[in-house]
């Protein structure tokens, strides 16, 4: 499992007199075809899976692409070729590290349309609640300042995990990853984040086809609705040996 950290993820920096280690947050374009498409805060390191993974969770593209790192602005620019699926318009994303979302005017402009979830896996209670900690997040442990997002098996298994300052973003460099890997849609598969349960993460999932999304925190009102809608188990709070499921229970043994 490729899951060795980038040494671009980490700056050292002085602090109180002493060495500390903290998370890099800077600034991505990506373009499509040369034209620019957005501009997010991110962690450096798997910059091309987390470009091809944001425009599939826009349904901007629904096939692997050529994506690479270009010398603009201190290769912090991601060239994707095209064509898109659909055309965007004139419509811009901007995304901060904090909220994907945030921005972006109303509902409609970010709800993707993705098909009907499968059945699924499923997976034991039990499970379920100790899958935050079978993460493996190098960066965090060094800084304590990046989310992360696992691939799962049903039974327990990481398979593949990214980690980066916004949450997602790791969730983009993960489905960016499956993507290249032809391992889309995670139809069999459970993700799992490190963080709170926003509305952007549930609409990843769903795009990716996963059926059952597990997070460390607590899921907002609005995540709840769309995991309901779209027929994804939603899981939150999974710590301490517990989890509380929202939607989706026929999946959870």
């Amino acid at each position: 499992m490729d899951d060795e950290l980038d040494p671009r993820m980490v700056a050292t920096i002085v602090r109180d007199g002493e060495r500390d280690e903290v998370a890099v947050e800077e600034p991505l374009e990506i373009r499509v075809d040369g034209r620019a498409l957005t501009i997010t805060m991110r962690t450096p390191g798997h910059d091309e899976e987390l470009a091809l993974g944001f425009l599939y969770g826009e349904g901007l593209i629904d096939s692997p692409r050529a994506a690479g790192l270009t010398e603009d602005f201190a290769a912090n620019t991601v060239e994707v070729a095209g064509p898109l699926a659909r055309d965007p318009g004139e419509r811009r994303f901007y995304t901060t590290s904090s909220c994907g979302v945030c921005g972006k005017g109303s509902l409609e402009e970010v709800a993707v349309y993705s098909p009907d979830l499968p059945e699924g896996p499923q997976v034991a209670r039990a499970l379920l609640a100790h899958l935050p900690e079978r993460l493996r997040q190098p960066s965090f442990i060094r800084t304590g300042g990046l989310h992360a997002t696992g691939v799962f098996t049903a039974g327990g298994e990481l398979e593949l995990v990214r980690e980066d300052v916004g949450r997602h973003n790791a969730m983009d460099k993960v489905v960016g990853r499956a993507l290249l890997d032809g391992r889309l849609p995670f139809h069999d598969r459970v993700l799992c984040v490190s963080g709170r349960l926003s509305f952007e993460l549930v609409q990843k999932a769903a795009v990716a086809g996963a059926p059952i999304l597990v997070g460390v925190g607590a899921p907002t009102s609005l995540a709840i609705e769309l995991a309901a809608d779209r027929g994804l188990t939603l899981a939150g709070f999974a710590r301490g040996g517990s989890v509380n499921v929202y939607t989706g229970p026929e999946r959870v043994l």
